[in-house]
């Protein structure tokens, strides 16, 4: 009874204390997750309705100077097999999505020295040009302010950045010791300020994690506002220390789906396609948890094993085409339609 009086205070409030959402965190069970899910779609519904936003991924190019723990494109992984697209191969990806109805692409890849400011505001610009009706999305890590304002002039609506942890000894437990969690929320806070509709995330079950640090997560992300919140498992690579650390639970990702939803009921939340590595029926439940965006791939089918940042990635083979229809259908099942639309956030 008291994790459901928890859960209404939420719905009420969108926010509870630090130790009431490790409580609930600590807490789950099918009844007590159940009852989450159906006030998250509730709040949902209030927002989006039944609508299914879908965004064109882009996978462009798996270089990265970073080298995180957890990652399978980490610059220590020598067996990784490396790729660039370039920008026509990238307007092509684009043009493929825009003829499937996708009206926001995301550009997303490691930090990757070769696409500089310079390549990447005229590959923001081109795409502005050529597709004047669709958001763009990046997802290319830690940037100066300068830059950053820089593909915003140049056209970029949106940016991804997942903080991957709110507690800063967690960070330094999953990332080397040249990165910062403080540079991380600092380029957050940076986004925002120049105008970006801004996402962070992190990933649920990762090693060393704690229900506290869970709950703390939210506490930031309440406090930053951010349009749009990415999460999903933690799934190991092989190529990676983490090799042989345990995943990340569907349960519990769909139980933060179902926490965040009521924490910032008007973010744009991601089913994602490790939520569909773990569970055949992953992103269908992360939809019913709370969540209402998809990301298909876009990317070419001879670059996409190579992306791999966790193990057994789901759709690395199929094309462009039997992502989005598939996706379609598979949201159809559950009473719910993929829309084509820009999908902008509502209200923050």
């Amino acid at each position: 009874m008291m994790m459901k009086k928890l859960i209404d205070k939420l719905e009420q409030n969108s926010i509870l204390s630090m130790d009431e959402y490790t409580e609930l965190i600590s807490n789950i069970s099918p009844e007590i997750a159940e009852y989450l899910f159906e006030k998250a779609r509730q709040a949902r519904h209030k927002y989006y309705g039944h609508d299914v936003y879908i965004r064109g991924l882009i996978e462009f190019t798996n270089y990265c100077k970073n080298d995180c723990i957890y990652c399978g494109i980490r610059r220590s992984n020598k067996n990784a097999e490396r790729y660039r697209l370039s920008k026509d191969d990238i307007l092509q990806c684009c043009q493929s999505g825009y003829d499937l109805g996708f009206r926001t692409f995301v550009l997303q890849g490691g930090e990757d020295p070769y696409f500089t400011d310079e390549r990447m505001i005229s590959i923001i610009s081109s795409i502005k040009q050529q597709f004047p009706d669709c958001a763009l999305t990046l997802s290319i890590g830690e940037k100066e302010h300068e830059s950053y304002q820089a593909f915003f002039d140049a056209g970029a609506d949106r940016y991804l950045l997942r903080h991957e942890t709110a507690n800063d000894e967690h960070y330094r437990r999953l990332h080397p010791e040249e990165m910062s969690p403080l540079h991380r929320k600092k380029c957050l806070y940076d986004l925002k300020a120049i105008g970006y509709q801004v996402g962070c995330g992190f990933m649920v079950g990762s090693p060393y994690q704690t229900a506290e640090n869970l709950a703390e997560d939210l506490l930031f992300i309440k406090e930053l506002q951010p349009h749009m919140v990415g999460i999903g498992p933690f799934i190991a690579q092989h190529d990676t220390p983490f090799a042989d650390r345990k995943n990340g639970t569907m349960n519990l990702t769909l139980f933060m789906l179902g926490l965040l939803r009521l924490t910032v009921p008007y973010a744009l939340l991601p089913s994602t396609t490790a939520l569909g590595t773990i569970h055949p029926l992953g992103r269908e439940k992360g939809i019913l948890a709370g969540a209402n965006v998809v990301m298909p791939n876009l990317s070419p089918v001879s670059v996409r094993k190579k992306y791999l940042l966790y193990d057994n990635k789901i759709c690395t083979g199929d094309e462009a085409a039997e992502c989005r229809y598939c996706m379609q259908s598979r949201m159809e099942s559950i009473g719910y339609h993929v829309v084509i639309d820009r999908g902008d956030c509502r209200t923050v």
